[in-house]
């Protein structure tokens, strides 16, 4: 569905590829398409209806006018109370409109250990159930669990993972944190993957949550980095990401240096979107939608001034954001969390 960024060679060059104050952007024409969201996540899209995963386990409904319906998720597993962990990663089918079904990652508490699974959800009798467990035994954490899930236009299923807080599970190929992991999707591992019969599909990871693809189905990811150094990879099956063993320039062999790192600046980047040429970031940190163009690698704002952006979804004529200001980390205003919508200029 998405992707961005730019390569950097040096922490001067990183530092100075943040946009300045006069290039950030708030267009008028911004719309309020919903408000009082609980912790929204990940937004989809089918036909003329938006659907928003809340990390408290609830499901949100936008139709035609903006007509906002609400269900409940009832999961076969008690979710954290804490934390960054909870209903995460929300994907509908490719063939939604036929078979109703959806796909959730989401972290539970089994006898105080925090763990992240894949299931998939139906819609029938107009609610959303629990239909069978995909893909279970991600570890999870009060922090870092990913969360993302994508479609590569291989029509396979691709999940970001954290390292659960624990660094040296990113350098584990036997374990599924830190990773980007690829199945199919009725959960088997596809023959093709680098480490079969392993999920595992990339490692090095510290904390990855969005993915994108341009149009000649070159991958990339962004990914939280420590205090600083956010990055945005492009990614190759089987490739080692360095988390945490290097970060920014740094170079070590058999390890990929991020395509472009944020360096002093923190973004915090959630959802990324490949459009027309550029990837556009919902930043949580850096409170703002960053556009980069992929070719000229130049960056600039294109909203900001909304608070924490956690997801982005361009549609034919705009993009839709979700503002993730009730997370605990946020100064929320009385109308927040928001689903915004903004025209994309041509």
């Amino acid at each position: 569905m998405k992707k961005w960024f730019a390569i950097l060679t040096s922490l001067a060059l990183a530092t100075s590829c943040a946009p300045s104050k006069e290039e950030q952007n708030n267009p008028s024409s911004l719309e309020v398409a919903a408000k009082h969201l609980t912790i929204p996540w990940q937004l989809n899209r089918a036909q003329n209806d938006l659907w928003i995963s809340e990390r408290t386990g609830g499901i949100i409904l936008i139709g035609p006018n903006h007509k906002k319906t609400s269900y409940t998720l009832e999961f076969s597993s008690v979710l954290p109370d804490g934390g960054e962990g909870g209903f995460l990663g929300f994907l509908l089918d490719p063939k939604y409109e036929q078979n109703k079904k959806a796909y959730a990652y989401y972290t539970y508490k089994e006898q105080d250990k925090l763990i992240n699974r894949i299931v998939v959800l139906t819609f029938t009798d107009g609610q959303w159930k629990e239909n069978r467990i995909l893909l279970d035994g991600i570890p999870g954490g009060l922090t870092h669990n990913g969360g993302r899930m994508e479609w590569g236009p291989d029509q396979k299923l691709y999940i970001t993972t954290g390292d659960s807080g624990k660094e040296e599970l990113a350098q584990d190929i036997n374990s599924l944190a830190g990773k980007i992991l690829r199945i199919n999707a009725d959960g088997t591992i596809p023959e093709d993957n680098p480490f079969y019969p392993s999920p595992v599909y990339t490692y090095g990871h510290r904390n990855p949550q969005g993915m994108t693809w341009d149009e000649k189905g070159e991958m990339y990811a962004a990914e939280h980095g420590s205090s600083h150094y956010d990055e945005v990879n492009k990614i190759k099956a089987g490739k080692n990401y360095g988390w945490p063993e290097i970060r920014g320039d740094e170079r070590k062999q058999g390890m990929e240096s991020p395509w472009m790192h944020s360096g002093n600046d923190t973004w915090a980047p959630s959802g990324i979107q490949y459009h027309d040429g550029a990837i556009y970031a919902a930043l949580l940190r850096g409170e703002a939608v960053l556009k980069i163009n992929t070719s000229s690698k130049k960056t600039s704002y294109v909203l900001n001034n909304q608070g924490r952006i956690r997801d982005i979804l361009i549609v034919e004529k705009g993009m839709y954001i979700l503002t993730n200001n009730t997370d605990g980390r946020g100064q929320p205003s009385n109308d927040d969390d928001r689903l915004l919508y903004m025209p994309l200029d041509k």
